[in-house]
């Protein structure tokens, strides 16, 4: 007689890890700041999606390499990070293939890029690694940690925000990231004459965008009579812009210049 067999499914349990355990090791911190969490209105929510097997492998393979947890102690020698390229700061990456399609079409100017989303930070590292990518970072956490006390005034060549959550409800437009507290610690962070260049498709948000860095004493539109700015060649169509474009939205884009500091 063969010996019975059990043949119910079986089923993984899944992996517990302890509170701030990183989920790939090596790779990004579950709460990079940590000790410097602060009772603040973020402007991002971090969101749970499934992270592919080629995005955590080059979490783990290449965060050592080429990503940095925004922990809100030290502050960072772009220099030696980017050997000595102009640095441009992009706040929200999505999955990336913007960021990665921009650095390979200026490899003289270094991209620090920050995001919350692990899947995007793992599919950016490998857009880098697989198109020798030499001038890209990625940031693992809060930006404004990253802006506050880890970058040194004027030492930012650009900054670029593209399609950030426009939060549209009246009651969340305080989480919106564009406002006039914002401005100032990034025109701290910027060297005169640098861009900071917002792009959105959502009607509201690009007209609050318009009226905060127009009254900023801070910044200058580029746009000699006011108002939005034709979409630079330099910012790629992503996919999310053109589900927009089909949906019938139309994109903004702000380009404002940092002013000379009053002598």
């Amino acid at each position: 007689m063969s010996e019975s067999r059990n043949t119910t499914p079986h089923t993984a349990r899944p992996v517990l890890r302890a509170k701030g355990e990183p989920r790939f090791p090596g790779g990004p911190a579950a709460d990079p700041a940590g000790s410097h969490h602060e009772r603040r209105i973020r402007s991002f929510q971090p969101r749970r999606s499934r992270v592919t097997a080629g995005q955590g492998d080059a979490l783990q393979r290449l965060w050592p390499v080429w990503g940095l947890d925004i922990d809100g102690h030290g502050v960072l020698d772009l220099d030696e990070m980017f050997g000595g390229l102009p640095v441009v700061l992009e706040i929200g990456f999505g999955m990336g293939e913007a960021t990665a399609q921009m650095a390979a079409d200026d490899p003289d100017t270094g991209i620090l890029a920050v995001d919350v989303h692990t899947p995007g930070q793992g599919n950016l590292l490998g857009l880098a690694e697989r198109n020798g990518l030499t001038n890209v970072r990625v940031a693992n956490g809060d930006a404004i940690i990253l802006l506050r006390e880890m970058l040194p005034p004027r030492s930012l060549d650009g900054m670029r925000v593209y399609f950030p959550d426009p939060w549209p409800k009246k009651r969340h437009h305080k989480r919106r990231l564009i406002q006039p507290e914002f401005l100032t610690l990034a025109a701290q962070r910027l060297r005169p004459g640098a861009v900071l260049h917002c792009a959105t498709d959502w009607e509201p948000y690009a007209e609050q965008m318009l009226d905060v860095l127009t009254a900023h004493p801070d910044f200058e539109n580029s746009v000699p009579d006011g108002g939005y700015a034709p979409r630079p060649a330099f910012r790629p169509l992503t996919r999310f812009e053109g589900q927009g474009l089909d949906k019938g939205h139309n994109v903004h884009d702000l380009l404002f210049r940092r002013a000379q500091p009053e002598a």
